[in-house]
């Protein structure tokens, strides 16, 4: 989805959303769009690699209104009522999500929402049901590399060595994606475990994080969600979801430790919430972060739904464990929006043998 080439996405595109050929065209079926959240009002973008998932108010508002007055945006209790066979969707039926559960989603998101009149399944990490500030370990790791002073850098990690040099924006990035892929391997204690021995390699303070969390805009952007908003969502009318325990690559780790993952995130968000979690979104959620062992094991956890991060828009096939979604960035049109949702991008990709496949959950 985000690789859109620019003829398409200036003039194409454009030309065929203003002769209302998208809507005319759109397929049956339900379209699913995920967002990462909103950026907060003043919030100065650090870097594309850490907010490019974000949208701003203004576009999340444009984009919210094209659905609602060009398809039929149904809620997360209508779909959750057509997953158990006991109502019909209408036709080009759109369902929105987010993933991560930033506090943004509180402060700038759900406004926009609440004006609109549009309900939003939310899915969120199981940390979000502890009342300490916490953030993504990803984007902890970019903004770790960004702070550090400017030197060579080597650490073991996981029988894996990542060296460099720590100089400019982009040998930090290089360093960060390394990092990166051997976290994204590990299990909630291993992944905070390197994360404490990575910032003692980087001389950081033991608090470094807490400067961006006592700021009252980084805050938004960066803070995972506390009980008290996750329970503001829930009363606003919206939909809590799954998002595992951390935030692991699901598929590359052991199947006991993908299991915890998929479960313990549940189970302390529904002991916070005193309420059912019944759907569960698989973090990254592409090609490479799930396979049909994920499938089995989030049916197998008694979750009524399960999304993938990819594949989405109408006329698309709807494995109950393998929803595909549109995946959403701040770089996205609306037009192309409206090519993803009517099914007009995955359908041209499809012809010139570049769209991905939703692996079997058979």
């Amino acid at each position: 989805m985000r690789f859109v080439s620019p003829l398409l996405k200036r003039v194409v595109y454009p030309s065929l959303a203003k002769a209302g050929v998208f809507r005319r065209a759109a397929a049956d079926g339900l379209g699913i769009v995920t967002y990462h959240g909103v950026l907060p009002e003043g919030y100065r973008v650090i870097d594309p690699a850490l907010d490019g998932s974000l949208v701003t108010a203004s576009a999340f508002r444009r984009q919210l209104r094209l659905l609602r007055a060009n398809y039929n945006v149904i809620s997360p209790e209508l779909f959750m009522r057509w997953c158990a066979g006991k109502a019909e969707l209408p036709v080009r039926a759109v369902l929105i999500t987010c993933d991560d559960g930033l506090a943004n989603v509180v402060s700038d998101m759900l406004p926009i929402l609440e004006e609109e009149r549009i309900q939003c399944l939310f899915f969120v990490i199981g940390l979000s049901a502890e009342e300490e500030p916490r953030m993504l370990w990803y984007e902890e790791l970019f903004l770790m590399l960004i702070a550090a002073p400017e030197k060579p850098f080597s650490i073991r990690l996981a029988e894996t060595q990542i060296a460099g040099f720590l100089g400019s924006r982009s040998q930090r990035s290089v360093l960060w994606r390394g990092i990166t892929q051997v976290l994204e391997k590990c299990d909630y204690e291993d992944c905070s475990r390197f994360l404490r021995e990575i910032r003692g390699a980087l001389e950081l303070e033991d608090d470094f994080a807490a400067a961006y969390l006592r700021d009252p805009v980084a805050e938004k952007r960066l803070r995972l969600l506390r009980p008290c908003e996750l329970r503001r969502l829930l009363s606003a009318g919206m939909a809590i979801g799954a998002h595992t325990l951390s935030h692991p690559v699901l598929s590359k780790l052991a199947e006991d430790r993908a299991w915890f993952e998929i479960t313990e995130g549940r189970s302390r968000l529904e002991k916070a919430l005193g309420s059912e979690v019944w759907a569960f979104a698989y973090p990254f959620g592409g090609v490479e972060a799930v396979s049909p062992r994920e499938f089995r094991l989030a049916e197998r956890a008694g979750y009524r739904a399960a999304f993938l991060s990819f594949g989405g828009g109408l006329g698309a096939d709807l494995p109950r464990y393998a929803l595909p979604r549109i995946h959403m960035t701040g770089e996205i049109t609306l037009p192309e929006l409206e090519a993803y949702v009517s099914g007009f991008h995955r359908s041209l990709r499809q012809q010139f043998g570049r769209e991905q496949q939703i692996l079997s959950a058979a």
